[in-house]
């Protein structure tokens, strides 16, 4: 492969039964341009709630987006097809970063997470990544997974200050509730792209029942330009909360592992190789966006459904991608419609994406087949999560460490230690897993890359 390019797939205009468009080719500039907007549409939904919910600029985060997943596009030299959009792993951290310092802290911890994201790829493009599977086996991923979306299960419920102004779906529980159902129906209403897109279609339902309730204001659509810049915020550091954002980083890992697989499991090409480069475009990307007030990305699994229904995994795809998400991020008009979402829908479509963060978590351990009649794997876990979920806090000095911190810690920490006692004094056998033969990590992964795809 080149890397550079692409030769046309066929005759240009339909994929024969069995056959995929590859990362080095295309189908005509017409239908490639009409799927690389399709993945805009797909990542649309959850890449603007991410900054919706943690008061970011929606235009800035969309700017940051736009760049990071053509950056991407360079470092992996044109061949993993990927859009980077909002990460919700950044979400618990931004809020009480912001809450601590103001939203310049929180963007400083943005970039502080890409630039340690950047060294972990550059590790693992040197020496491999069999010593992400060590350090973080499927137990403790999953638990990570899990313990930072039940820990947000606060802020889905939202809070009411001494002025009675509440957030979460405690500002409006009708228009929560309605966005809540829309989005739970439409997933199983619809097949294809538009039930993939269940979160988009809530929003919108939840966002038509606030107009009539007179809960949106659009003032300030009318008065927003239609071509200028985003806001742009600059960083700034204090030590304090920088261990809030250090979890993050093992979920970007795993994050853009299991993208690479997929790809991999759905185009049968050995992307291995690309894993580094993942990692380090991923951290590149989240860097850029803390140098001005975007979230931190990461790989999107919604635009793997696209991929998988359209079955084109051109890279062509994902530069018009990045174009079109360019283009509508130099549109103020366009950011200040997006932030005009209601609390209300926010609150409703949070408690179902929180609550599904965490099921995330428990799906690895599932799909890792976990045992946990085995101690090494329950007490970490169970641990970790009860740390996570009561949101432990510890101040060391000038730092601040809470619940996803201490949590990610207790999982990684104990897990190791039972592991090396247990096998010291010999007092637990360990099961006969997927992870404990060799490639076992990889044939389990691709057996549940391809389930997930048989699944849609």
């Amino acid at each position: 492969m080149s890397g550079w390019g692409w030769t046309v797939h066929g005759d240009g205009r339909t994929v024969r039964p069995g056959e995929v468009v590859a990362p080095d080719e295309r189908l005509s500039w017409g239908r490639t341009i009409g799927i690389g907007m399709q993945h805009v549409v797909a990542m649309f939904g959850a890449t603007f709630l991410v900054p919706l919910l943690t008061d970011f600029s929606p235009q800035t985060t969309l700017f940051f987006s736009a760049l990071g997943t053509a950056l991407f596009l360079l470092v992996t030299r044109n061949r993993l097809p990927s859009y980077l959009g909002s990460s919700f792993a950044f979400i618990a951290p931004v809020v009480a970063a912001t809450a601590s310092g103001g939203q310049s802290v929180a963007v400083g911890g943005i970039l502080v997470t890409g630039l340690a994201l950047f060294v972990v790829g550059l590790v693992a493009h040197l020496a491999g990544t069999r010593w992400i599977d060590v350090l973080m086996p499927p137990v403790v991923t999953g638990t990570i997974v899990a313990l930072i979306g039940f820990n947000l299960a606060p802020a889905a419920w939202g809070s009411c200050d001494d002025a009675g102004v509440c957030s979460g779906f405690r500002a409006a529980p009708v228009t929560a509730t309605a966005t809540l159902l829309a989005i739970v129906l439409v997933t199983v209403l619809f097949r294809g792209l538009l039930g993939r897109l269940s979160i988009l279609v809530g929003v919108l339902v939840g966002y038509g029942v606030a107009l009539l309730r007179g809960e949106v204001d659009l003032d300030v659509v009318r008065e927003a330009a239609w071509v200028g810049l985003p806001p742009f915020v600059a960083p700034t550091f204090e030590v304090g909360v920088l261990g809030l954002f250090l979890p993050v980083v093992l979920v970007l890992v795993a994050e853009n592992v299991g993208h690479v697989k997929s790809v991999a499991a759905m185009t049968d090409r050995d992307l291995d190789p690309l894993v580094g480069r993942a990692l380090m475009a991923d951290g590149l990307a989240t860097t850029l966006a803390g140098t001005g007030g975007g979230s931190g990305t990461t790989t999107y699994a919604e635009n793997i459904g696209v991929m998988a229904a359209s079955r084109v995994y051109s890279t062509a795809a994902y530069w018009v991608a990045a174009a079109t998400a360019l283009v509508l991020a130099l549109s103020p008009k366009f950011g200040a419609l997006v932030a005009t979402i209601p609390p209300g829908v926010l609150g409703g479509a949070a408690a179902v994406l929180y609550g599904m963060i965490g099921l995330l978590g428990a799906r690895i351990w599932v799909q890792n087949r976990v045992d946990f009649s085995a101690p090494v794997n329950l007490m970490p876990a169970a641990v970790a999560l009860i740390v996570g979920v009561a949101n432990f806090t510890w101040d060391v000095g000038e730092l601040k460490f809470e619940g996803i911190a201490i949590g990610t810690a207790a999982a990684i920490g104990l897990y190791h230690l039972m592991r090396g006692v247990a096998r010291w004094r010999g007092t637990h056998e360990e099961p006969a897993t997927p992870a404990s033969v060799p490639g076992g990590d990889e044939i389990e992964r691709g057996r549940a890359d391809r389930d997930e795809l048989t699944d849609r």
